[in-house]
Protein backbone atom coordinates (compact mmCIF):
# COMPACT_ATOMS: atom_id res chain seq x y z
CA UNK A 1 0.00 0.00 0.00
CA UNK A 2 2.53 2.62 1.08
CA UNK A 3 3.98 2.32 -2.88
CA UNK A 4 0.62 3.31 -3.67
CA UNK A 5 0.33 5.89 -1.62
CA UNK A 6 3.33 7.54 -2.58
CA UNK A 7 3.07 7.87 -5.80
CA UNK A 8 -0.34 9.76 -5.24
CA UNK A 9 1.17 11.84 -3.15
CA UNK A 10 3.82 13.10 -5.41
CA UNK A 11 0.82 13.39 -8.35
CA UNK A 12 -0.95 15.75 -5.69
CA UNK A 13 2.42 17.59 -4.66
CA UNK A 14 2.62 18.43 -8.41
CA UNK A 15 -0.90 19.51 -8.65
CA UNK A 16 -0.36 21.98 -5.92
CA UNK A 17 3.04 22.97 -7.47
CA UNK A 18 1.23 24.37 -10.79
CA UNK A 19 -1.44 25.79 -8.86
CA UNK A 20 0.13 27.69 -5.60
CA UNK A 21 3.61 28.64 -7.18
CA UNK A 22 3.86 30.04 -3.32
CA UNK A 23 3.64 26.73 -1.95
CA UNK A 24 6.32 25.30 -4.78
CA UNK A 25 9.44 25.57 -2.47
CA UNK A 26 7.26 24.00 0.72
CA UNK A 27 6.28 20.73 -1.48
CA UNK A 28 9.83 20.38 -3.06
CA UNK A 29 11.44 20.63 0.39
CA UNK A 30 8.68 18.37 1.83
CA UNK A 31 7.66 15.68 -0.71
CA UNK A 32 9.51 16.55 -4.15
CA UNK A 33 13.05 16.19 -2.73
CA UNK A 34 12.46 12.92 -1.88
CA UNK A 35 12.61 9.45 -3.58
CA UNK A 36 10.20 7.44 -0.87
CA UNK A 37 7.47 7.67 2.36
CA UNK A 38 9.96 6.99 4.78
CA UNK A 39 12.67 10.13 3.38
CA UNK A 40 9.50 12.50 3.42
CA UNK A 41 8.26 11.85 6.61
CA UNK A 42 10.73 11.70 8.43
CA UNK A 43 11.82 14.99 6.91
CA UNK A 44 8.33 16.68 7.83
CA UNK A 45 8.04 15.75 11.74
CA UNK A 46 11.53 15.79 12.21
CA UNK A 47 11.73 19.49 11.34
CA UNK A 48 8.87 20.26 13.37
CA UNK A 49 10.34 18.69 16.52
CA UNK A 50 13.65 19.65 16.15
CA UNK A 51 14.85 22.94 18.86
CA UNK A 52 17.83 24.62 19.45
CA UNK A 53 19.81 21.36 20.76
CA UNK A 54 18.33 18.16 18.78
CA UNK A 55 18.81 19.47 15.18
CA UNK A 56 16.26 17.93 12.46
CA UNK A 57 19.26 15.75 10.57
CA UNK A 58 19.62 14.38 13.97
CA UNK A 59 15.95 13.47 14.24
CA UNK A 60 16.07 11.96 10.96
CA UNK A 61 18.39 9.72 11.86
CA UNK A 62 16.77 8.01 14.39
CA UNK A 63 13.74 8.23 12.07
CA UNK A 64 15.90 6.21 9.56
CA UNK A 65 17.14 3.77 11.99
CA UNK A 66 13.59 3.24 13.50
CA UNK A 67 12.24 2.38 9.80
CA UNK A 68 15.12 -0.71 9.90
CA UNK A 69 14.61 -1.74 13.53
CA UNK A 70 11.11 -1.45 13.69
CA UNK A 71 10.21 -3.22 10.15
CA UNK A 72 6.14 -2.78 9.92
CA UNK A 73 6.67 1.29 10.72
CA UNK A 74 5.94 2.68 7.04
CA UNK A 75 3.31 0.04 6.64
CA UNK A 76 1.46 1.49 9.86
CA UNK A 77 2.03 4.86 8.19
CA UNK A 78 0.95 4.35 5.32
CA UNK A 79 -2.51 3.23 7.02
CA UNK A 80 -2.02 6.39 8.84
CA UNK A 81 -2.62 8.03 6.08
CA UNK A 82 -5.40 6.22 4.48
CA UNK A 83 -7.67 5.99 7.39
CA UNK A 84 -7.48 10.19 7.50
CA UNK A 85 -8.17 10.63 4.21
CA UNK A 86 -10.85 7.54 4.14
CA UNK A 87 -12.52 8.98 7.31
CA UNK A 88 -12.47 12.87 7.88
CA UNK A 89 -14.24 14.84 5.19
CA UNK A 90 -12.36 18.00 5.58
CA UNK A 91 -9.64 16.11 3.81
CA UNK A 92 -9.75 15.31 0.40
CA UNK A 93 -6.01 14.63 -0.36
CA UNK A 94 -3.41 12.48 1.26
CA UNK A 95 -0.68 15.17 0.51
CA UNK A 96 -3.10 17.73 3.41
CA UNK A 97 -2.50 14.17 5.86
CA UNK A 98 1.31 14.13 5.92
CA UNK A 99 1.80 17.96 5.28
CA UNK A 100 -0.60 19.61 7.77
CA UNK A 101 -2.40 17.73 10.21
CA UNK A 102 -0.99 17.34 13.44
CA UNK A 103 -2.57 14.70 14.54
CA UNK A 104 -1.13 12.48 12.10
CA UNK A 105 1.98 13.55 12.71
CA UNK A 106 2.01 13.18 16.34
CA UNK A 107 1.01 9.27 16.16
CA UNK A 108 4.16 9.10 13.88
CA UNK A 109 6.30 10.76 16.93
CA UNK A 110 5.05 8.41 18.96
CA UNK A 111 5.62 5.52 16.26
CA UNK A 112 9.65 6.79 16.73
CA UNK A 113 9.57 7.00 20.47
CA UNK A 114 7.79 3.40 20.57
CA UNK A 115 10.88 2.32 18.76
CA UNK A 116 13.11 3.82 21.02
CA UNK A 117 11.48 2.63 24.07
CA UNK A 118 11.88 -1.22 22.67
CA UNK A 119 15.39 -0.27 22.16
CA UNK A 120 16.08 0.75 25.31
CA UNK A 121 16.98 4.17 24.75
CA UNK A 122 14.27 5.51 27.24
CA UNK A 123 15.90 8.67 27.99
CA UNK A 124 15.81 9.56 23.87
CA UNK A 125 12.36 8.32 23.78
CA UNK A 126 10.74 10.46 26.67
CA UNK A 127 12.36 13.84 24.59
CA UNK A 128 10.71 12.54 21.58
CA UNK A 129 7.51 12.58 23.94
CA UNK A 130 8.41 15.70 25.52
CA UNK A 131 8.31 17.42 22.05
CA UNK A 132 5.77 15.78 20.31
CA UNK A 133 3.53 17.01 23.36
CA UNK A 134 4.93 20.43 23.44
CA UNK A 135 4.53 21.02 19.30
CA UNK A 136 1.83 18.97 18.56
CA UNK A 137 -0.46 19.24 21.89
CA UNK A 138 -0.85 15.36 21.83
CA UNK A 139 1.00 13.13 24.74
CA UNK A 140 1.68 9.65 24.29
CA UNK A 141 3.53 7.89 26.99
CA UNK A 142 6.45 5.80 24.81
CA UNK A 143 5.57 2.62 26.30
CA UNK A 144 1.97 2.73 24.87
CA UNK A 145 1.47 0.22 22.21
CA UNK A 146 -0.15 1.52 18.93
CA UNK A 147 -1.36 -0.19 16.09
CA UNK A 148 -2.40 0.55 12.57
CA UNK A 149 -5.17 3.03 10.33
CA UNK A 150 -5.22 5.06 13.61
CA UNK A 151 -6.67 8.73 13.01
CA UNK A 152 -6.56 11.43 15.80
CA UNK A 153 -8.95 14.12 14.48
CA UNK A 154 -8.02 17.48 15.34
CA UNK A 155 -6.33 15.69 18.43
CA UNK A 156 -5.34 18.76 20.46
CA UNK A 157 -5.13 17.53 24.08
CA UNK A 158 -5.44 13.89 23.75
CA UNK A 159 -3.54 12.12 26.46
CA UNK A 160 -2.22 8.27 26.23
CA UNK A 161 -1.11 6.34 29.58
CA UNK A 162 2.28 3.79 29.57
CA UNK A 163 0.30 0.83 29.76
CA UNK A 164 -2.69 1.97 27.45
CA UNK A 165 -3.18 -0.27 24.01
CA UNK A 166 -4.84 1.34 20.61
CA UNK A 167 -5.13 -1.59 18.56
CA UNK A 168 -6.03 -1.28 14.70
CA UNK A 169 -8.41 1.08 13.19
CA UNK A 170 -9.10 3.12 15.83
CA UNK A 171 -10.49 7.05 15.98
CA UNK A 172 -9.86 9.37 18.86
CA UNK A 173 -11.06 12.96 18.81
CA UNK A 174 -9.76 16.07 20.47
CA UNK A 175 -9.19 16.24 24.24
CA UNK A 176 -9.75 12.36 24.91
CA UNK A 177 -7.61 10.85 27.94
CA UNK A 178 -6.73 7.02 28.35
CA UNK A 179 -5.33 7.31 31.64
CA UNK A 180 -5.45 6.07 35.48
CA UNK A 181 -7.98 6.55 38.05
CA UNK A 182 -5.28 7.53 40.83
CA UNK A 183 -1.48 6.89 41.37
CA UNK A 184 -1.53 3.14 41.10
CA UNK A 185 1.41 1.37 39.22
CA UNK A 186 1.74 -1.55 36.75
CA UNK A 187 -0.92 -2.23 34.32
CA UNK A 188 -3.65 0.92 34.98
CA UNK A 189 -4.62 2.01 31.78
CA UNK A 190 -7.45 1.19 29.51
CA UNK A 191 -7.03 -1.27 26.64
CA UNK A 192 -8.86 -0.10 23.26
CA UNK A 193 -9.86 -2.58 20.69
CA UNK A 194 -9.99 -2.77 17.11
CA UNK A 195 -12.57 -0.30 15.58
CA UNK A 196 -13.29 1.52 18.05
CA UNK A 197 -14.40 5.63 17.92
CA UNK A 198 -14.23 7.97 21.14
CA UNK A 199 -15.84 10.81 21.01
CA UNK A 200 -14.34 14.41 21.75
CA UNK A 201 -13.82 15.08 25.69
CA UNK A 202 -14.10 11.31 26.30
CA UNK A 203 -11.93 10.57 29.44
CA UNK A 204 -11.47 6.87 29.45
CA UNK A 205 -9.82 5.65 33.04
CA UNK A 206 -8.28 2.68 34.40
CA UNK A 207 -7.45 -1.30 33.24
CA UNK A 208 -10.40 -1.83 31.36
CA UNK A 209 -11.20 -2.86 27.79
CA UNK A 210 -13.20 -0.80 25.34
CA UNK A 211 -14.31 -3.69 23.49
CA UNK A 212 -14.35 -4.37 19.06
CA UNK A 213 -16.44 -1.81 17.32
CA UNK A 214 -17.68 0.07 20.58
CA UNK A 215 -18.30 3.90 20.35
CA UNK A 216 -17.31 6.32 23.09
CA UNK A 217 -19.89 9.51 23.55
CA UNK A 218 -18.32 12.76 23.53
CA UNK A 219 -18.14 14.35 26.69
CA UNK A 220 -18.64 10.53 28.19
CA UNK A 221 -16.30 9.02 31.72
CA UNK A 222 -15.80 5.63 31.30
CA UNK A 223 -15.07 3.85 34.04
CA UNK A 224 -16.26 0.44 33.91
CA UNK A 225 -15.57 -2.09 30.45
CA UNK A 226 -17.49 -1.65 27.61
CA UNK A 227 -19.14 -4.58 25.31
CA UNK A 228 -18.05 -5.08 21.93
CA UNK A 229 -20.16 -3.43 19.55
CA UNK A 230 -22.58 -1.22 21.98
CA UNK A 231 -22.21 2.49 22.85
CA UNK A 232 -21.59 4.23 26.04
CA UNK A 233 -22.49 7.44 26.98
CA UNK A 234 -22.47 9.58 30.19
CA UNK A 235 -20.88 10.69 33.30
CA UNK A 236 -20.16 7.78 34.46
CA UNK A 237 -21.07 6.14 30.70
CA UNK A 238 -23.33 3.89 30.68
CA UNK A 239 -24.50 1.03 27.21
CA UNK A 240 -27.23 2.66 25.29
CA UNK A 241 -27.59 0.48 22.31
CA UNK A 242 -25.51 -0.87 19.30
CA UNK A 243 -23.97 1.38 16.41
CA UNK A 244 -25.37 1.34 13.64
CA UNK A 245 -22.48 -0.04 11.24
CA UNK A 246 -19.43 -3.17 13.00
CA UNK A 247 -16.76 -0.20 12.76
CA UNK A 248 -17.48 3.03 13.99
CA UNK A 249 -13.99 4.23 13.79
CA UNK A 250 -14.18 4.57 10.16
CA UNK A 251 -18.41 5.85 9.66
CA UNK A 252 -17.26 8.55 12.12
CA UNK A 253 -21.17 8.46 13.16
CA UNK A 254 -21.03 10.12 17.04
CA UNK A 255 -24.57 10.53 16.83
CA UNK A 256 -25.70 7.53 19.11
CA UNK A 257 -29.68 8.45 18.51
CA UNK A 258 -29.26 6.68 15.35
CA UNK A 259 -28.47 3.36 17.46
CA UNK A 260 -30.12 0.06 17.88
CA UNK A 261 -31.80 -0.02 20.93
CA UNK A 262 -29.50 -2.04 23.29
CA UNK A 263 -31.85 -4.57 25.51
CA UNK A 264 -31.83 -3.64 29.20
CA UNK A 265 -30.32 -6.55 30.36
CA UNK A 266 -27.48 -6.59 28.65
CA UNK A 267 -26.93 -3.20 30.10
CA UNK A 268 -27.46 -3.89 33.59
CA UNK A 269 -25.27 -7.02 33.71
CA UNK A 270 -22.31 -4.18 32.65
CA UNK A 271 -23.02 -1.71 34.71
Amino acid sequence: MRHEIWQQLREEANQVVSKEPLLASHVYSCVLNHDCLGSALSFIVANKLADAVVSAFTIRELFDQAFVECDAMLTHVAHDIKAVRDRDPAVDTYLMVILNLKGFHAIQAHRLAHCLWRQGRKELARFIQSRSSEVFGVDIHPACKVGHGIMFDHATGIVVGETAVIEDNVSILQSVTLGGTGNESGDRHPKIRAGVLIGAGAKVLGNIEVGEGARIGAGSVVLSPVPAHTTAVGVPAKVVGRPDCACPAESMNQNFLDDEPENKSHTSAML
